[in-house]
């Protein structure tokens, strides 16, 4: 009796420790997924700048600096490897910056303002920033349960063993909070 008593115990205690591995590698595989979201809406965004900057560039002839910047920081983004989060945060948040710059330029314009494919794509723009502003608290929102799961008794034991790391949470840059100035 007391052997079959060890035996469900020992069933039991190794369940629970696959279910506490398996729950943080969904973790990881969410937080992964949430990651890739972002990749896939800063594609998108890339995509779009060269049709606004040569939409732009007809009308503001003078703002070239600003346009050649979006297009740099663009290839930069391009030119990171899959795996580089951080920098292409970063390199995302210049992007943003810049194209806040550029939106701001319709309202010097009024030519611009009005030419339907510059709206068009602000509005596709605007519409990826949105997308990556939701993918990026989404990313936020899957690292911290995974992280949870780190800090917490008993998967923490198991995270141990397994070597899981913790995540990084996506932080906006304190210049990113500062709305654009423009001057003409």
């Amino acid at each position: 009796m007391g052997l079959i008593i060890t035996l469900v115990v020992i069933v039991i205690l190794a369940l629970i420790y696959i279910a506490m591995y398996n729950g943080l590698q969904k973790a990881k595989v969410n937080t992964d997924e949430s990651w890739s979201q972002i990749d896939v809406q800063l594609q998108r965004r890339n995509d779009l700048i060269p049709n606004l900057v040569e939409t732009t560039k007809g009308y503001a002839k003078h703002e070239r600096e600003t346009l050649a910047q979006v297009v740099n920081l663009r290839n930069q983004m391009n030119s990171l490897p899959a795996d580089a989060h951080e920098q292409k945060m970063e390199v995302s948040n210049q992007i943003t910056d810049s194209l806040k710059t550029i939106f701001a330029l319709a309202e010097a314009y009024p030519d611009l303002k009005a030419n339907q494919e510059f709206v068009k794509l602000m509005e596709e723009l605007t519409n990826t920033e949105n997308k990556i502003s939701y993918s990026r608290q989404l990313f936020n929102s899957s690292a911290a349960l995974y992280n949870q799961k780190l800090l917490t008794f008993p998967s923490n034991m198991v995270a141990k063993i397994h070597k899981f790391t913790k995540v990084e949470y996506l932080e906006v840059p304190q210049e990113a909070k500062v709305a654009p100035k423009v001057s003409f």
